[in-house]
């Protein structure tokens, strides 16, 4: 998501949208040499972790294609998929910008790329977040069309004073999503599947809670930058996400949510589905072996 605290014009060199060319080839050896490193670490770790649609979209835009993807060439494949493209951004952009983007099936991506001491953390999202976490879930057809309706359901909450709570269901749901499949839990959010130390976390730790997905609940969930999720949210089908955020008016709900006390991000409900009930004994610094 994007902060309220951006300028409202966009930077020299952006266009009126605030795109900007990716410049794929001023990328230097060191940087694709960069992508090459996480992208092996991660692809390594996700079977038998990630959804099944997350691997789908890895392997049918051949993302393992060595050095950091032209935009180009991955839009392409994608408007064959399902009529998204993938558009450089210069980094965090304002909240009209993202959610027109969204609404019309562009997905904005920054297009630099953390330094080598960085693999494990970075505070703004960088092309290997943006596109190895979120771009194969939009080959994904139904998920494809909840990040649309996202965006049109942005450009809405805009005018009804409520992108607090929405920008809660983007969080536990596009960024640090679990969906129950026929084995077992699997990550989707690219929050998670872009991190060498959250994949395992969010499925495998004592730790976090993880809570069957209610939309209210949801909105309700206040949530942590900067640190592991205390609660997982876990949806039981992306068919089923889709039907939840789009057979509803928002309106009515946000009326509701915005009656009720926030949720502290590791609180557990007495109504809560409960998949996982964690221990909450993580601590940052905390070594995952």
């Amino acid at each position: 998501m994007t902060t309220d605290t951006l300028p409202t014009h966009p930077p020299e060199g952006a266009a009126a949208d605030w795109t900007v060319p990716q410049n794929w080839d001023r990328y230097t050896p060191e940087e694709h040499g960069v992508w090459d490193t996480l992208f092996a670490r991660q692809a390594a770790l996700l079977p038998g972790r990630a959804s099944d649609a997350y691997l789908r979209g890895l392997d049918v835009l051949k993302l393992s294609k060595p050095g950091i993807p032209d935009f180009a060439e991955l839009s392409d494949r994608l408007m064959g998929l399902t009529g998204w493209q993938v558009v450089a951004v210069p980094g965090l952009v304002p909240d009209d910008v993202f959610f027109d983007h969204m609404a019309n099936r562009r997905f904005v991506a920054g297009s630099f790329i953390r330094r080598a001491d960085q693999l494990d953390y970075l505070q703004e999202p960088d092309v290997f977040h943006d596109v190895f976490g979120h771009v194969p879930m939009l080959a994904d057809p139904v998920f494809a069309d909840y990040l649309e309706a996202y965006g049109k359901g942005g450009q809405r909450a805009v005018g009804l004073d409520a992108l607090k709570y929405l920008a809660r269901l983007y969080w536990y749901t596009v960024e640090f999503g679990l969906v129950a499949e026929p084995e077992g839990l699997r990550i989707y959010g690219a929050g998670i599947v872009s991190s060498f130390s959250e994949s395992r976390f969010a499925l495998e730790d004592a730790s976090p809670n993880r809570i069957a997905f209610d939309l209210e609940r949801v909105m309700r969930t206040e949530y942590r930058i900067d640190d592991f999720q205390q609660n997982y949210f876990v949806i039981p089908s992306f068919e089923e996400l889709l039907s939840a955020t789009t057979q509803i008016d928002f309106a009515p709900l946000y009326r509701t949510v915005r009656r009720q006390s926030d949720l502290a991000p590791g609180e557990v409900l007495p109504d809560d589905v409960v998949v996982t009930r964690g221990t909450q004994d993580y601590a940052r610094g905390k070594a995952l072996a």
